[in-house]
This record gives C-alpha cells, structure tokens and sequence, in this order.
C-alpha cells in the first residue's frame, strides 16, 4: 500500500481539537517540526501531548505552546521553554512529568498492545505515592495531583557483591500503556510502505511514539521506494506508519541544535 501524503497539511488534516499526540524527537534531534508547523496552521486546540520535551519556545512543540494549542504535557524534561515554565507555574497548562525510561516504556507498551508493566522506578516517590504538581491555580496553589499509583513486591533474584545469585524482594509500581490518537514522527529514510530509518539519537523516542500512535504519520527526509531499504535496516517496520511525507531538501536540511560550543582561537594563541 502507498501511504505517501502530498502535503504536510494534508496529512494532519483530520486532527481534532482535544486529541492526544505522541510526538518524536529527543531534545531538538528528530524533531518532526513540518508537521508541527502544519498542525499550528491547522488551529487545533486543547492537545495534550507526549513527547520526551516541549521544544524550546520558537521551535518543535513550542511553536504550538506558544499558540495555546496543548492544554497537557506528558514528559520527562521540560527545561529549555520559558514559555512552559510560565504557563505550568500560572496555571494554563497540566503537566505530567514522568520519568524517561518509564515514559519509553510507556509509549511501547502501548503499540505493543501491553496494558500497563511494573518497575522499580518512582517507588518510594510521589510517582508512587502521588501529590506531584499537576496544575496549578492563577495563585500558585495546587490545582491537581497526581493520584497513588498501585504499589506490589514480588520476588526477584539478584547478584550479590561477592557473585552469588540470592532470592530477595522488592516493591514494584503499576505504570499504564500510552495509547495516542495520533503520532508525529520525522525518519532519515522512508520507503512509500512506510518502513522507517533513524539516524543516531533520533531513534531514542521517534519509533516508541510511531508504535504508540492510532495513526501515525512520518515525515521523512529521504523517500525511497519499496525494497531500497535492506530489511536488516529497518529500525520501524511499515505497519506502525499511516502516513508518510516526504520532505523537500530544504526542509530536510533545516535543524537545529540546543547549544553550540566553539573554541576561541584567539584565547588559545
């Protein structure tokens, strides 16, 4: 099946006002920002997103923060957005933050079909044990929590220092799939099946958020045609993607990294 769409505006056309989208990249590396764009052009509002972090206040998920598009966030680092510290600390938008391998565990379990896991991770915390800042109210008081998570201890084996294997317990904690209406993703390579290829850090969260996604849909910045890609290569098989959309060279080439680092050759003579 061809799954190649047009246009970017084409294929975010049906998304409504209150939807929930899984959105790619880590940092600002793999960042599916054409499509982000073209959902800002669209006007919808009231998403609640999950993705690894908000962008930064002119780019990425930021661009649609800064419309007061998201209503919610769920992620796991929030720290380059201005905007978002001002719209969590007044009161104008919900935020979930969760742990970073629990969130990938998260958005997997939910294209994998899983309906929640236990682990380790958050146990003794307020992930656990609730009373995290949700939102808060134009005063600066807490608005919503998040609720108790179900704790369990199971059985577990583990090394000791000195190399045997011993029985021990410990507690655990029930985390929930994410299942989203929808999932933004941006691949190197794509063939029209919609079999996908990362590059380096960009296949941290693009391929958890493509299987979490109802309808995925990829930008890419190479389209090839099926077969192009050896089977071995394939980091997101075809199934998990709906639509595909391939990039101009120009969209391809324009990226963005957090920060620069240069030497002053001037200092070094």
């Amino acid at each position: 099946m061809d799954k190649v769409v047009t246009s970017p505006a084409e294929a975010v056309a049906d998304i409504p006002d209150g939807a929930t989208l899984a959105v790619g990249g880590f940092g600002l590396c793999g960042i599916p920002s054409v499509l982000i764009d073209s959902v800002q052009a669209l006007g919808v509002k009231d998403l609640e997103c999950v993705s690894n972090n908000c962008g930064v206040d002119d780019w990425g998920l930021g661009v649609l923060l800064g419309g007061g598009q998201i209503r919610r966030m769920v992620s796991s680092y929030v720290g380059e957005n201005k905007e978002f510290a001002r719209q969590y600390l007044s009161g104008e938008l919900e935020v979930e933050l969760t742990p970073q391998g629990t969130l990938a565990e998260k958005l997997r379990a939910g294209g994998s079909g899983i309906a929640g896991f236990w682990t380790r991770t958050g146990v003794g915390t307020q992930i656990a044990d609730g009373g995290l800042p949700w939102r808060y109210d134009t005063d600066g008081n807490v608005a919503v929590s998040s609720p108790a998570k179900e704790t369990r201890t199971f059985a577990v084996k583990e090394r000791a220092a000195d190399g045997t294997v011993v029985d021990t317990e410990h507690e655990f904690v029930l985390e929930e799939a994410i299942t989203a209406d929808y999932a933004l993703v941006r691949a190197t390579r794509g063939d029209r099946h919609g079999n996908l290829v990362f590059e380096t850090t960009t296949r941290n969260f693009n391929p958890l958020c493509a299987m979490s996604g109802q309808v995925t849909i990829a930008e890419v910045e190479e389209l090839v045609e099926p077969g192009d890609i050896d089977p071995a290569d394939v980091h997101l098989p075809g199934i998990y993607v709906h639509r595909v959309v391939p990039l101009t060279p120009q969209q391809a080439a324009d990226k963005r990294i957090e920060k620069r680092t240069i030497s002053d050759e001037s200092k070094e003579a």
